[in-house]
């Protein structure tokens, strides 16, 4: 599956500020641990963040990847619920 600059770039964040194990976060998103870390290389942000992000804000931030990673999912079941029920049997 080919993976959208954004998708990429959100992970990268949640894997730099949610302090969660990089382990953790590439099982989550359904991507291998070594995929996850080339894209930290190349999307690690390279100034300083104008802001800080405490605790509340990494947790928004994992929350907003699961909650996209959710929806995809649920598209892609509600497909396959349209598929079996047009199978005559």
């Amino acid at each position: 599956m080919k993976h959208t600059e954004d998708f990429k770039r959100e992970a990268v964040r949640i894997a730099l500020s949610s302090g969660l194990s990089r382990t953790r976060i590439a099982a989550d998103l359904g991507i291998g641990k070594s995929t996850l870390g080339k894209w930290i290389v190349e999307y690690r942000p390279t100034g300083p963040t104008s802001e800080p992000q405490g605790d509340l804000a990494r947790e928004n931030e994992r929350l907003r990847l699961e909650n996209r990673i959710l929806r995809e999912e649920r598209e892609i079941l509600k497909k396959a619920i349209q598929f079996f029920a047009s199978q005559k049997p």
